[in-house]
């Protein structure tokens, strides 16, 4: 965020995540790129059977305090076992959310006078609505005190791009019937999270995927997973541990020209969370889920900033860019580029709503994945990111190189301005060459080793 008040230093401006603080009128800015807090650099997940979609984040962080509920943690059970039953059954439609929720309050109590005779699973109800809304309007119309997540992918690009993260979910097994027009989604409570303190590991991708199933695409984990995890967490970090991930409770999806209310209910009798518990951690949350959703007012507030606390500050911001041009310039030197970043702590004389901010960034931001992840007892995180880490679909992956950004002009002659300049200066080129060949490297590598996986287990090594 350094980059239009002090122009002799170079930031990446393209990417702005926040982090709202519990019980405080302050939040965290933090840049796209490796800051000194190094432990809450993060990125952020959609997870289904086969496919993971990685937005490149972090973020600002806050909001006011979580309730303390008793949620199942997936990541306590053994991945090798499968879960009793995956279902998504879906009801008829109905006009708007009221109607919605009179009718998975219907299912619920239909439910529980006749409960499966397994011991786990998971179970999705939705209930289709005609009328399209907006799934961030749907998440700000709720009580807060409940975990809650948002994820919408790249508007405007989706089709140039070949592919939506929130579209391309469904597969030849699954029922894609709604799937293939998703444009976003907003989920609170969780039917089971998975968080543990120590890196993610194998064990932990199971763990998750032990709840997950091509048949039912729209049964999905959403969460982020620290970039170094092997640093100490930072204060507004540790709510989320080592990584954190939610499959919602209650989920409102928005679709092209409609919507969607769903409720998942998830047991596991070995990880001491019955069908009666989770039936009733259900029932508790729908008594209070708004059905009224008003039309919100997607523009910046003008919040009166009371102070701002930069880390680094300007001298030694300063001196950071000094050494890494030394360092670069030193015949020696291995490095070619260098992303500096600082987080930012401004306190406002009241409350802010991440929800509200993230609205405002969806409009800016077509271009781009917003997203929010709160856990319970825990601040925001919050983000509008052009970047797409990678994409990966059964054996097929992709990534994006995205670097040598640019503010926009005031007008279409800027723009053009800008766009000539951009494409024809040498050290953008570099900038950008450099990341392509780092990603191309690194996917060449990852297509080796899973290679050399295929072909030791059939025994030829």
């Amino acid at each position: 965020m350094t980059g239009r008040k002090e122009k002799k230093l170079e930031t990446n401006n393209a990417s702005v995540f926040i982090l709202f603080p519990s019980h405080s009128h302050s939040f965290h800015l933090f840049p796209p790129s490796v800051s000194q807090r190094n432990s809450i650099l993060s990125v952020f997940f959609l997870l289904t059977h086969h496919i993971y979609n990685i937005i490149y984040g972090k973020g600002m962080f806050g909001n006011e305090a979580r309730r303390a509920v008793a949620w199942m943690n997936g990541c306590e059970g053994d991945p090798k076992l499968p879960v009793g039953s995956i279902e998504t059954r879906t009801l008829t439609v109905v006009p708007s959310p009221s109607k919605a929720m009179e009718r998975l309050n219907v299912a619920i109590r239909e439910l529980k006078c006749s409960p499966p005779p397994l011991t786990s699973g998971i179970l999705r109800l939705q209930v289709p609505i005609e009328e399209q809304i907006e799934a961030i309007e749907w998440l700000h119309a709720q009580h807060d005190n409940l975990p809650r997540c948002f994820f919408s992918g790249r508007r405007s690009r989706a089709n140039r791009n070949g592919f939506n993260l929130l579209m391309d979910i469904g597969n030849e097994n699954g029922d894609t019937s709604f799937t293939n027009n998703l444009v976003g989604v907003a989920g609170v409570g969780s039917a089971v999270f998975f968080q543990q303190l120590h890196p993610f590991s194998h064990h932990d991708w199971r763990s998750i995927k032990r709840f997950l199933s091509p048949k039912c695409p729209l049964i999905r984990a959403y969460g982020a997973i620290r970039f170094d995890a092997t640093a100490n967490i930072s204060p507004e970090w540790k709510a989320f541990g080592s990584f954190c991930f939610m499959v919602p409770q209650v989920e409102f999806d928005e679709l092209e020209g409609s919507s969607m209310l769903a409720t998942t209910i998830a047991w596991d009798n070995a990880l001491s969370w019955t069908w009666d518990e989770a039936i009733r951690s259900l029932e508790t949350t729908m008594q209070q889920i708004a059905s009224v959703v008003v039309k919100l007012k997607k523009e910046a507030s003008g919040e009166s900033i009371l102070s701002k606390t930069h880390v680094p500050n300007k001298t030694h911001w300063d001196l950071a860019v000094k050494k890494a041009l030394q360092a670069i310039n030193t015949s020696t030197s291995e490095l070619v580029k260098v992303v500096l970043a600082r987080s930012s702590r401004i306190l406002t004389a009241t409350n802010i709503d991440p929800i509200a901010w993230l609205a405002c960034l969806q409009v800016e931001g077509e271009d781009a994945y917003q997203f929010c992840l709160q856990p319970p007892n825990g601040p925001a995180f919050v983000g509008n990111t052009p970047e797409l880490l990678f994409h990966r679909k059964w054996l097929s992956i992709s990534s994006e190189a995205l670097a040598a950004t640019r503010a926009r002009g005031e007008s279409r002659a800027l723009d053009l301005q800008i766009e000539h300049d951009l494409l024809s200066s040498p050290k953008d080129h570099l900038e950008f060459t450099v990341v392509r060949e780092n990603i191309q490297n690194k996917l060449e590598y990852v297509v080796w080793f899973c290679h050399m996986l295929a072909v030791h287990s059939q025994g030829y090594i």
